[in-house]
C-alpha cells in the first residue's frame, strides 16, 4: 500500500463531499431556506463494503 496514494484519495473524497455540502447551503440560502446565521445538523454514514466499514458521524455546520 501507498500511504501517500491512499492520503491524496481521501482527500479527494472529502473535498467532494466538502463541495457538495456547500453547493446545497448555497442552493438553499438562494431559495431562501436558512437565513444564514444557523447551525444545521448533519448526520453522515460512510460505508466502505471491501472493509465491512460503516460508521456514522453527527456534526453541526455553523453558517456563521
Amino acid at each position: 500500500m501507498n500511504e501517500d496514494i491512499l492520503n491524496t484519495s481521501i482527500r479527494k473524497f472529502l473535498v467532494t463531499s466538502q463541495r457538495e455540502i456547500e453547493k446545497a447551503v448555497r442552493a438553499a440560502m438562494a431559495a431562501g431556506k436558512p437565513k444564514g446565521n444557523e447551525t444545521l445538523s448533519a448526520v453522515m454514514t460512510l460505508k466502505i463494503g471491501a472493509l465491512d466499514l460503516t460508521h456514522e458521524i453527527s456534526s453541526p455546520i455553523e453558517l456563521e
